[in-house]
């Protein structure tokens, strides 16, 4: 898979480009966890939710937020992070014009900066957040919810515990014109350790889920 170095706000970015062969096809950015808890693109969660993407026709980019990997710059509290996600949007665009369908999918930190650039960009029309940790960060920008997504979490999680995300859910589906699927993984942890039991489950869901949105008209 190709190695790619674009431009972000603080200068250059390390990235994972997936593309696919046919020029229209659909596009998706994948957000990694936490840069100051180990969190990068090669993630367990993020390499199987970005070739999840790939496998259902998507040209997929993954890259490390700044100071992370080769990336350049220093940790930015998520301000510079989101600045950071719309660079890769930006070029994963750029290489990609004619795609109709836009999503973004992220990890726990990734899921909150990937909710917040949602906001912000309106050609976005799907997301997945993979356990949002909604006990450490305000969600409540999402006010309404531009587009119709799926959470995911563990129920055994103590990073972000379930019922934080619940609550979370709750608000969401209070807004109307959109629909939030929330799916809760039996067991797992806030890391989807156990490959059989957890992780296999939490792919196969959100495939089964993206397959589902692409075929519908709606956001």
């Amino acid at each position: 898979m190709p190695e790619v170095i674009f431009a972000g706000p603080e200068g250059r970015l390390e990235g994972r480009y997936h593309p696919q062969k046919d020029r229209d096809a659909p596009i998706a950015i994948v957000l990694h966890p936490h840069p100051q808890f180990g969190g990068t693109m090669n993630n367990k969660v993020v390499y199987n939710l970005h070739y999840a993407f790939y496998n259902l026709g998507f040209s997929v980019l993954r890259f490390n937020f700044r100071g992370v990997g080769r990336s350049q710059g220093e940790y930015d509290l998520g301000i510079g992070e989101l600045s950071d996600a719309a660079s890769a949007l930006d070029y994963l665009q750029a290489q990609n014009q004619n795609a109709k369908h836009c999503w973004v999918a992220g990890f726990s930190f990734g899921a909150w900066i990937g909710m917040q650039l949602l906001m912000r960009r309106p050609e976005i029309t799907g997301f997945v957040s993979v356990a949002p940790p909604a006990n450490m960060y305000d969600f409540s920008f999402l006010a309404p919810c531009p587009s119709s997504g799926l959470v995911i979490n563990g129920t055994a999680d103590k990073v972000a515990p379930p019922k934080d995300t619940l609550n979370l859910v709750n608000k969401l589906h209070e807004q109307k014109g959109i629909t939030i699927t929330h799916t809760q993984i039996d067991g797992a942890d806030h890391f989807f350790r156990d490959e059989e039991a957890h992780m296999k489950p939490m792919i196969d869901t959100v495939s089964n889920y993206v397959r589902r949105r692409l075929t519908e008209t709606t956001r």
